[in-house]
């Protein structure tokens, strides 16, 4: 009985000088785990962690097209996509004169000859073809006669003489303005989206300066999925042509099976 207490009081003495190598251990254990949020793909160009080994080379592709499309959403001409704008009939545009509103207008609506009427200049002002820089340019000259060093400013309201076309198997097919950079994608889902009987590759048909026609085939089937990006943007003019699939032809025949058993009627049967 005399000897259970001095096993206790060894094991005890054993415990006590171990504790310390047990907590450093667990210590290092710790500081060896992987921080959170580590394990993620590389989306940013500066970033070197190490990618994914399961994530399909496609998908890793697209992501860093889209990192790509970020960074190119800084080019002047997609930010000022409408500073560029050629200005045409039924386009709204305002003008502002610095410290004289007397010479400031606005709501002002460019008519069929594109020409404007403006304070004291005989035979207005043709806008029509020129960008609003250009003609704020063009007033400053005509104030400047009366004006000392003028600061005109042009601005475009409501842009409506761009325009694009979407026809074919769409849900709503037609002309529409352009008011701004608009891509494919964008027009047909403002088209109302490809009826089942269309395809997925549809055409865009382009007319160069040399009035040229260049065609064009965008893959809208790989956008949804997300193996393509969504990079392909219209000039005003465009037209999207989207062709009918096989399940066009099958749908006519469904449609016409009722015409063909009531002229069975008349025919006797065949």
């Amino acid at each position: 009985m005399k000897s259970k207490p001095k096993v206790a009081a060894a094991l005890l003495l054993a415990l006590v000088a171990l504790a310390p190598f047990a907590s450093f251990a667990q210590g290092q254990k710790k500081e060896s785990a992987p921080p959170k949020g580590q394990a993620g793909e590389r989306l940013e160009p500066d970033d070197r962690r190490e990618v994914r080994t399961d994530v399909p080379e496609a998908v890793l592709l697209n992501r860093r097209e889209r990192v790509d499309e970020e960074e190119a959403m800084d080019i002047p001409s997609y930010n000022n996509f409408l500073s560029s704008y050629r200005l045409g009939p039924e386009d709204v545009i305002s003008v502002t004169v610095f410290d004289l509103p007397k010479y400031s207008k606005t709501g002002i609506v460019v008519p069929p000859d594109g020409t404007i009427d403006y304070y004291m200049v005989r035979g207005g002002i043709r806008v029509a073809g020129k960008t609003t820089q250009q003609v704020a340019d063009e007033i400053a000259r005509h104030l400047d006669e009366y004006i000392i060093d003028p600061k005109v400013t042009v601005s475009l309201e409501k842009a409506m003489s761009m325009r694009y076309g979407v026809i074919g198997d769409v849900a709503q097919p037609g002309i529409r303005p352009m008011s701004r950079r608009l891509s494919v994608y964008e027009a047909l889902t403002a088209a109302g989206g490809i009826l089942p009987t269309g395809k997925k590759q549809v055409v865009v048909l382009h007319w160069n300066p040399d009035r040229t026609l260049k065609q064009t085939v965008v893959d809208i089937a790989a956008i949804q999925k997300g193996k393509a990006p969504d990079n392909y943007f219209l000039s005003p003019g465009d037209q999207i042509f989207v062709p009918g699939n096989k399940w066009k032809t099958v749908d006519k025949i469904l449609k016409a099976l009722p015409v063909i058993s009531f002229a069975r009627i008349f025919t006797g049967g065949f």
